[in-house]
Order: structure tokens, then C-alpha cells, then sequence
């Protein structure tokens, strides 16, 4: 005999497993809408604390390989201060070499901590000029997330310059998957190895990461969102271009 759906019995739904936050650092990568989507009301303390401590540690270790590079851009920015300032000795201008090779841990976990916070609250005011509601937590948090590719390419500079000669180590985007590390910066123009710079494989996802997390976040097409992106992008383009036009 057939029972009538009424007296069907009830089948429990299939309970959902909670997904870990460690997935997370994992998911942004491969499912980055997923990540967004389920973390939308969530704070941004946590993926920044990770991020950041990864970028510390990474950079820490790897340091004596980076250090050519932060020679070649001091070494520019004391040439620049010489030619601007031709009275300073050297004396004058060892100080500042002793006092960055002090603080250089400290600057890079500032840095660490600042940036996506940061490339946050310009997403937040990028994001009025498309009508998006999102709140600035929410907007950190998407950025918090976003700039994971970054810790991928801490990463790969490091081994890129344990690898290298350190003679063409004469700037950071010598390492860069970028069309500038095919110019010597110090003989190019500071300008164009500033804007071609901007146009890494790294800047770019962690650019296309923002539009995605903006749309999910927001509730806004994709092409709002992507435009509020490239606004931080551009954004992010004018300290490098505002340095390089110092040291030209």
C-alpha cells in the first residue's frame, strides 16, 4: 500500500559541515566568491593577522637574499638626495642607511598590517562612486583577503633572489612578474619603471580578487565592482609614481 505524501515521513536535511577558517587561506585562491560569501559578516582581524605574520616571517628569513635590493633602491634615493642637496656629507648620509637596516624588521610588519587596511578604505571610498552599500569592516575584510597572492609572491622574490646574481639585483622589481624587471632602474626612467611595475601578475589578481569581493560583499555587478577596483589600483599607482618623480 502507497502512503499519501501526507504521511510520508520526513527526511532530516543533510547537515552542513561548518567549513574551518583555515580553508579559507586556501579557498581565496581556487573558490575566492565562496570565501567572500561566507565570511561577508565577518571581521578582517584574523586573515590580516595571517597574512601578516606570514609576510613577516617570509621576509625575515629571507632577508640576507633581499638585501641587494634594498641596497639598490637606497643606494638611488641617497644619489637623489645628493644631487638635490649636494652639502650633505657622508657621514650625513650614513645615518639613515644605519637607522633602515635597524628598523627594517619593524618597517615591514607596519607595512604588513597597514596595507590592507589601507587598500580597504580606498575600496570603501572607490566603492561610492559605483553605489556599493558595503560597510568599511566589510571592505577591509575583503581586502584582507585579497592580498594573500601577495604572500605567494614574497615567496617567489625570495627564491628569485637566492637564485640570482646578486649584480642584477639593483632594484625590487627585479624580482617582480613584471614588464619592469626587463629595465635596469638605473638607467631607466623611475616613472616608467614605477607604471610598468604597477602591471604585475601579483598586483593584478590581488586587483581582481577586490572586484570579486566587492561584488559578493556589495551585491553589485561585476563590471561596478571591477571599476571601483581599478580606482585602487590607480590609487595605489600614485605613491610609487609621486617617489619615482622625487628620485628622476
Amino acid at each position: 500500500m502507497t502512503l499519501p505524501d501526507d504521511f510520508a515521513p520526513a527526511v532530516p536535511p543533510a547537515s552542513v559541515k561548518p567549513v574551518g577558517l583555515w580553508e579559507d587561506f586556501i579557498d581565496i585562491f581556487v573558490s575566492p566568491s565562496e570565501v567572500f560569501e561566507r565570511r561577508k559578516d565577518s571581521g578582517f582581524f584574523v586573515p590580516l593577522l595571517v597574512f601578516a605574520v606570514f609576510t613577516i616571517v617570509i621576509t625575515i628569513v629571507g632577508h640576507s637574499a633581499l638585501q641587494p635590493l634594498i641596497d639598490g633602491e637606497f643606494n638611488r634615493g641617497i644619489a637623489a638626495a645628493s644631487k638635490q642637496n649636494p652639502q650633505l656629507t657622508q657621514e650625513q648620509l650614513a645615518g639613515p642607511r644605519a637607522l633602515m637596516e635597524k628598523f627594517t624588521p619593524v618597517i615591514v610588519a607596519v607595512s604588513a598590517f597597514l596595507q590592507p587596511i589601507l587598500i580597504g578604505v580606498v575600496l570603501w571610498l572607490a566603492g561610492k562612486f559605483v553605489e556599493a552599500k558595503e560597510s568599511l569592516g566589510a571592505a577591509c575584510m575583503v581586502a584582507a583577503y585579497a592580498v594573500f597572492p601577495r604572500v605567494i609572491d614574497t615567496l617567489l622574490r625570495v627564491g628569485q633572489a637566492t637564485m640570482m646574481n646578486p649584480a642584477m639585483l639593483t632594484g625590487q622589481y627585479r624580482v617582480s612578474l613584471s614588464p619592469a624587471r626587463f629595465l635596469d632602474p638605473d638607467v631607466a626612467s623611475p616613472v616608467l619603471v614605477g607604471i610598468l611595475g604597477r602591471f604585475d601578475l601579483f598586483t593584478i589578481w590581488v586587483t581582481i580578487l577586490l572586484a570579486i569581493g566587492l561584488s559578493v560583499v556589495a551585491k553589485i555587478p561585476r563590471s561596478k565592482a571591477a571599476m571601483a577596483a581599478l580606482i585602487v589600483w590607480v590609487v595605489g599607482a600614485l605613491p610609487i609614481l609621486f617617489g619615482a618623480l622625487r628620485t628622476s
